[in-house]
């Protein structure tokens, strides 16, 4: 086993999930093998082509990352991983936080085609096709934004990515949304955390509006502009929202969260240039936090 390899115990926890045969054209290469080289990739950020030989076929590698971030594979890995801890009871729903982090796209992740991906043997769309690609222009030059959910324990439980100049704000809902952790013993998928956190980038009438219609209790403050205009109206503007500056102070669980994604390098620069491969990414390195923890 190689440094940043899986170990005997997280392969334990990832190979019930991984797919079993793909029909025509034989079976899959070992998995375990193309995973470490995927995980190797995702860590050090070299190009594909570089790749040790130790892991078989660079393009096998590279072509098994693009096929499971095409089809939903690696979010399919990553809820079965979810459903496994909150089983054993491993997720603090207490407390759910969200942030949101910049990465520099380097130059190559630029340029891709504006048209759906194919993947062999499939007709569908990819999972996370986006016309923009994820990627935006700014001063910094081009950027992608990664939102995520995270729990009490700094796992994430759910990531976004959008083009680097969006918004924080209109993405609350959608991120949300994503929380879905299956139950294996049957039943629907916990999608409600106990509470959330957020800065107030966050802060919104329709995202506290959101909130409360999920009966989802939330610590956003208010900011400077919101609450003068608030002030100005009286009566009209209502009261001003709830701030537990106690629970405010484990927002710092996403931002430690943000830090563990962003320790591979594949992450903290973006180098894929399709927005579906690289929205993969994100997930497999969040797959590798749920495996350690």
């Amino acid at each position: 086993m190689g440094r940043g390899d899986l170990s005997d115990e997280e392969w334990a926890r990832l190979e019930p999930h991984l797919p079993r045969n793909v029909g025509r054209g034989g079976r899959w290469q070992c998995h375990r093998r193309v995973i470490n080289g995927i995980l190797f990739r995702q860590r050090t950020g070299l190009p594909w082509r570089d790749l040790p030989s130790r892991f078989g076929k660079w393009k096998t590698v590279h072509d098994r990352h693009r096929r499971w971030s095409a089809d939903g594979t690696w979010e399919r890995i990553l809820r079965a991983v979810q459903a496994d801890a909150d089983a054993e009871a491993r997720i603090d729903w207490s407390v759910v936080s969200v942030d949101s982090t910049v990465c520099r796209a380097h130059q190559h992740a630029a340029g891709a085609r504006r048209r759906p991906a194919r993947v062999p043997g499939r007709r569908s769309r990819p999972a996370e096709h986006r016309s923009d690609e994820a990627v935006g222009r700014s001063r910094g030059g081009f950027t992608t934004k990664i939102h995520l959910a995270s729990d009490g324990s700094r796992r994430p439980l759910a990531v976004l990515t959008t083009p680097g100049q969006w918004g924080d704000a209109p993405q609350l809902i959608a991120v949300l949304d994503r929380i879905r952790v299956p139950r294996p013993a049957g039943g629907h998928p916990r999608t409600r955390p106990d509470h959330v956190c957020g800065d107030k980038a966050y802060s919104s009438r329709l995202n506290r509006r959101y909130l409360r219609r999920r009966q989802i209790q939330h610590t956003i403050p208010e900011r400077r502009d919101q609450q003068a205009n608030r002030v100005r109206l009286g009566s009209r503007g209502g009261r001003p929202p709830g701030f537990n500056r106690a629970l405010y102070t484990r927002r710092s669980e996403v931002e430690r969260s943000i830090n563990a994604l962003k320790g591979s390098r594949a992450v903290a620069t973006r180098y894929d240039k399709r927005g579906y491969v690289f929205h993969g990414t994100v997930t497999l390195a969040a797959i590798r936090l749920w495996l350690r923890y």
